[in-house]
């Protein structure tokens, strides 16, 4: 950042707690999607009767994984439209009360199409709540070092909401028994994913008392604010970066979707953990999310510290992607399939790199739109291109997991993520070459 910029001013206790509840709603984004990667193969097994590495599981598993982000996408592109063209403090209130109904309805699913539907809902009003929270946080805070700050550091907790999901699953697995029955039974399943509604409490309580947008209030009040349209992203002044962040935007979820969050499903492959019973199996595969996800919130971390000490946002980038495009697959080729503590290391380091994009691009899209298209430009990179193209890597590893070699299925997987990873981070570094430097100031 430039050096002559004037000190930035001090937070007032509304900043304060601005900064709180939008740190808690990016911890429950990620706490939701998170949560199903470590459910899938009982959910499967229970409510499916579906055996792991058959075609009909696999099947399932990528459309539980792509199904409610192609939903996501779709009303999280309408959503952006629609932060731009409500406000967005009322259209984050209304994303947080379709996520808390969706995360209880999907606890108490009896079928598969049934939990598949409120894991739609549920993505809904999550990648809406992204967009609109990230456009409502650069507006709140104009001055440059300390707007690259909040949004980094906020979104820094996207990777406490992961590591919330862990530790909800594993005291799931292990005091089941205690809790109240569900439908008779005592599925741990069940009590993660409707404990997903937690979090989200304290925000409808709040939010709805918080200021909106000062830029984007004042220039709907004055009738100056423009109508956003998403045919304008293709106009020459905003195609390059529409295109290329959201084929960035869709290599970063491709990682995640094609690899990473395949791993509790792989883990239980492991030599030493294949002859353990299920539960310390489940527990295990809790043990080794949390690397992951301690080492996604250091990657956050980083990139919050170096937002505000590397100007090129391209170098930043390139920061996490080159690394990743050697550590990643490398993780999935080798220690995926034979050593546990070695997996440990590898998927921390890879957990770095790739959730470290995540935050990379809630700093960098505000600064490429103005007021009046910044949702929609920023739910066009995110939703179309991350959520909808990017997760679309989850039915590529899956289908390509029935015909890759391997010792058993779980190898099978690790092979098909590590093609995946590497795929999908070539491209990633390839397009890099092709983004927009933004300016300092927000556009108006």
């Amino acid at each position: 950042m430039a050096n002559h910029e004037a000190p930035a001013p001090r937070l007032t206790p509304v900043q304060w707690l601005i900064c709180f509840i939008a740190a808690l709603g990016f911890a429950f984004d990620i706490y939701s999607i998170l949560v199903f990667p470590l459910i899938a193969a009982p959910v499967l097994g229970e409510l499916g009767n579906l055996k792991p590495g058959t075609p009909p599981y696999n099947q399932w598993v990528g459309w539980l994984f792509f199904g409610p982000a192609v939903a996501g996408g779709i009303f999280g592109m309408v959503g952006g439209y629609m932060t731009d063209l409500w406000g967005r403090r009322r259209v984050l209130v209304f994303s947080i009360l379709l996520y808390a109904f969706s995360a209880v309805g999907a606890g108490f699913s009896t079928s598969l199409p049934e939990l598949l539907f409120f894991r739609c809902t549920t993505f809904i009003g999550l990648c809406v709540e992204f967009v609109a929270a990230v456009a409502w946080l650069a507006e709140l805070f104009p001055h440059p070092r300390q707007r690259e700050s909040v949004l980094g550091y906020t979104q820094a907790f996207s990777s406490i909401g992961g590591i919330l999901a862990n530790g909800s699953y594993y005291l799931a697995v292990t005091f089941a028994a205690s809790l109240p029955a569900v439908y008779g039974g005592h599925s741990a399943w069940r009590y993660t994913l409707i404990s997903g509604i937690v979090p989200a409490i304290p925000l409808i309580l709040i939010r709805p008392f918080l200021p909106d947008s000062p830029e984007w209030k004042k220039k709907k009040e004055a009738g100056t604010l423009k109508r956003p349209s998403v045919l304008e992203l293709f106009r020459p002044q905003y195609l390059q970066v529409t295109l290329v962040t959201a084929i960035l935007f869709a290599c970063s979820y491709g990682a995640a979707f094609g690899a990473i969050q395949h791993l509790p499903r792989i883990v239980p492959g492991l030599p030493e953990v294949a002859k353990l019973a299920r539960p310390v199996q489940q527990q295990i595969v809790s043990v080794v999310q949390q690397y992951q996800e301690i080492g996604g919130l250091a990657g956050r971390l980083l990139l919050a510290f170096l937002a505000i000490r590397i100007a090129s946002r391209r170098n930043l980038l390139r920061v996490f992607q080159i690394p990743g495009l050697f550590i990643v697959p490398l993780v999935f080729f080798y220690p995926a399939k034979e050593n546990l503590e070695l997996l440990k290391i590898g998927i921390f380091l890879a957990g770095l790199f790739t959730v470290g994009q995540f935050s990379f691009w809630g700093n960098y899209l505000p600064r490429m739109y103005p007021t009046y298209l910044r949702g929609t430009g920023e739910s066009f990179a995110a939703n179309i291109g991350g959520r909808m193209l990017g997760t679309s890597a989850a039915l590529l590893t899956t289908n390509l997991a029935n015909i890759t070699s391997g010792a058993g299925p779980a190898a099978k997987l690790a092979n098909a993520a590590a093609i995946v990873a590497l795929l999908v981070y070539g491209v990633g570094v390839a397009a890099s070459f092709f983004l927009p430097e933004p300016k300092e100031k927000l556009p108006e």
